[in-house]
């Protein structure tokens, strides 16, 4: 009985101060006006899709696919049912390169190949953290983060570079994908399993005061079975391989011995943190700043992800430079967003949700961000822009990696307007860098938590 009353003056308490009372109940019905528009809508969307009963039609016109600035895509990449993007993404551009600097004919990298070391490394990027914070509380905020995101197929360019540099790069047929490269989920959700297994055996050994020889000794048997799990899902990684290179033309230039680190030192890039810089376009935060994410990094001695922060005007001068230099770039965005598949096309004006829900959306990009409703979702190749006769764009198109058949022959085209409000990252090689941009780098990053709203999966 006690419980029962308890529990009745609570719920009565909650309803005094903020609930649906019985009056304001009445106001909510009383709006609803049920007009014949609201029935025949209401019936559409019981039989249909949002999206297409919101398509807008006075914006199915003709496509308009010329770009004034255009880099030839070197032939579209599938990263099929995975969150593997960003590596897509960072080995495309280096293809790239690699393809224009040695006239090579049909040539992607592996996948497989990074992807096994970058979910080893991710793997003791979570049981050191649990190491690290084996003093603090399970309810601590880091802790809480560490067990929530053991392990992630996702990721950045940072990543690509932490990785490629240390485990460097091999041809695709040497390391072909698997049906768990392909398709992550079953196999993550099983290292995760005992990940989190893992990482609550070693908080245990440290509440007993273990030795911190014998936790690194108790970690690497961990990582040993993490080891053979990769193995059994995405094969043997290789230490040494023969490959021939095919020129443009079909013909065999040479064949030669290689380990990974000299493939990629002969068609990679050695020095992708070097040569790089990452610039973000979030206007939730000052602009003209450098900041790094805490634990954004693929490899616990690895580099968190560190950018520089610019109004996206200053973004769009470079991304121009480089691709007028016949150069793509890294890029992502948050791809959902009003994204016609069927045409290839992000555009604002696609979907009139407005009209449909008799309501307006009217958030800015910032509170979108700071709401959580906004964020890069999806990595690409940037590779073209539209000029106006003022040098002004009207359109950007992109490489993406979700098959030829996907988009607009495997690329997507996004207006201006979309990208404005839907793009956040782009990394952009030095020498098309800004010296105003360079000379933020020079500043100590702001760091911000690895839960921040900007880059919370």
């Amino acid at each position: 009985v006690f419980v029962f009353c308890a529990f009745y003056y609570s719920a009565q308490a909650q309803n005094a101060k903020g609930g649906i009372s019985d009056d304001m109940m009445l106001q909510i019905k009383q709006s609803y006006q049920n007009t014949p528009q609201d029935k025949a809508i209401r019936n559409a969307i019981g039989s249909s899709d949002i999206r297409t009963l919101a398509l807008n039609q006075d914006n199915l016109k003709g496509m308009d696919t010329h770009f004034s600035i255009r880099v030839n895509s070197k032939g579209i990449t599938d990263q099929k049912s995975s969150g593997r993007c960003w590596l897509f993404t960072g080995l495309n551009v280096m293809r790239a390169k690699a393809i224009a600097r040695h006239n090579l004919g049909a040539f992607e990298f592996s996948q497989t190949y990074p992807f096994f070391f970058d979910q080893l490394e991710k793997a003791n990027l979570f049981l050191q953290g649990i190491i690290d914070t084996g003093s603090k509380p399970m309810d601590d905020k880091m802790v809480e983060w560490l067990f929530r995101h053991p392990l992630s197929d996702g990721g950045t360019f940072t990543g690509v570079a932490d990785i490629v540099s240390k485990y460097g790069l091999v041809p695709k047929d040497v390391m072909p994908e698997t049906h768990s490269s392909e398709k992550t989920s079953r196999m993550a959700s099983l290292i995760t399993l005992k990940l989190r297994e893992q990482g609550l055996q070693l908080r245990d050994l440290i509440a007993k005061g273990t030795k911190p020889a014998t936790l690194e000794k108790t970690k690497t048997e961990m990582l040993g079975i993490i080891y053979r799990m990769l193995v059994l899902n995405l094969g043997v990684p290789p230490t040494e391989f023969t490959w021939t290179e095919y020129n443009a033309q079909g013909k065999p230039v040479s064949t030669e011995t290689y380990t990974p680190l000299s493939f990629m030192k002969k068609y990679g890039d050695e020095n992708l943190l070097d040569n790089y810089v990452m610039l973000m376009n979030d206007p939730s935060r000052d602009y003209y700043k450098c900041y790094e994410i805490d634990y954004d990094r693929h490899r616990y001695d690895g580099k968190n992800w560190t950018y520089v922060n610019l109004p996206v005007e200053d973004i769009k001068e470079m991304a121009i430079a480089s691709l007028k230099d016949s150069t793509m770039m890294y890029f992502s965005c948050d791809v959902g967003k009003f994204l016609n598949s069927d045409r290839g096309l992000l555009d604002i004006k696609n979907y009139d949700y407005e009209s449909l829900m008799g309501t307006t959306f009217g958030m800015n990009k910032k509170q979108r961000i700071q709401s959580f409703d906004s964020g890069s979702s999806h990595a690409m190749t940037l590779m073209a822009v539209d000029l106006d006769k003022n040098g002004n764009p009207t359109k950007w198109m992109v490489e993406n990696s979700w098959g030829a058949g996907s988009g607009f022959q495997g690329h997507l085209i996004m207006t201006d307007e979309w990208f404005d409000e839907y793009m956040f990252r782009l990394v952009v090689e030095t020498k098309y860098v800004t010296e105003k941009v360079m000379e933020v780098l020079k500043q100590k990053p702001v760091r911000l938590p690895a839960w921040d709203p900007m880059f919370a999966e």
